[in-house]
């Protein structure tokens, strides 16, 4: 009996640590897709003021991982 609740508790232990495991890319490409996203809205608010840039996924996620900053880099180097 003793050894069924020590192989329950591993087994628990085993589970919960694959399940983090797990969790961190998921994470990781949640963000991305949120970034990428608020990025391409971005953009498509630029471009309501006549730029002219193509929302394409680099573009949008330079502009999301950057923010503003990265919206002007994109608009700047369009413009050269």
């Amino acid at each position: 009996m003793f050894e069924m609740i020590i192989a329950f508790a591993v087994g628990i232990i085993i589970l919960c640590v694959i399940a983090r495991i797990i969790s961190l890319p998921v994470k990781l490409l949640g963000k991305f897709i949120s970034t990428s996203l608020s990025g391409a809205v971005m953009l498509w608010v630029v471009n309501l003021f006549g730029a002219g840039i193509p929302i394409d996924i680099v573009r949008a996620l330079i502009a999301g991982i950057f923010g503003i900053p990265g919206v002007l880099l994109i608009l700047i180097y369009q413009h050269l």
